[in-house]
């Protein structure tokens, strides 16, 4: 593997790592409850830790394992703008916002459980901004970026 393949892939380990972290800590030490699609946006960053740790462990593969990664951040890019979209208005919430709630074929308990239960975040509402950006935003941005880095490292993997 190139050695600036793997200063960028240990980069990419490293702010997915940090961006997990943040993720978390928003969620439970500044106690802002994340939605449906909040959580499925966090999959990309684990996968890529999975992803590169594997490159690095088993040091075969190193190409193929860099396009699964580049497919997770090309698919958090469509989820992040997709959530951006229900921010905003332009689209409307689809079932995956609404997850935790399905009512089919509930009886009089399920139905009270449910209702004891938090309500669950709808993704149209923006509880956390940085800078004035939902992180469905900044997440949009950064999972273009990490795609567009993901592309350069591939292509980096033909070179000798």
């Amino acid at each position: 593997m190139l050695s600036n393949n793997k200063l960028i892939l240990n980069s990419i380990l490293a702010f997915s790592l940090l961006s997990l972290t943040i993720a978390y800590y928003i969620e439970y030490i500044l106690g802002h409850e994340p939605c449906n699609l909040c959580l499925i946006e966090r999959i990309p960053y684990l996968a890529s830790l999975i992803l590169i740790s594997l490159i690095f462990i088993i040091n075969r593969f190193e190409k193929l394992i860099a396009v699964i990664m580049l497919l997770f951040f090309i698919f958090g890019s469509v989820v992040s703008f997709y959530h951006v979209g229900i921010e905003q208005g332009f689209f409307s919430e689809s079932f995956v916002c609404d997850l935790g709630s399905s009512n089919v074929n509930m009886s009089k308990e399920d139905l009270l459980k449910q209702l004891q239960n938090k309500t669950p975040i709808s993704c149209k509402d923006v509880t956390f901004t940085f800078f004035g950006l939902s992180l469905a935003t900044i997440n949009t941005i950064i999972s273009i970026l990490l795609s567009g880095i993901m592309i350069r490292v591939i292509k980096n993997y033909g070179k000798n």
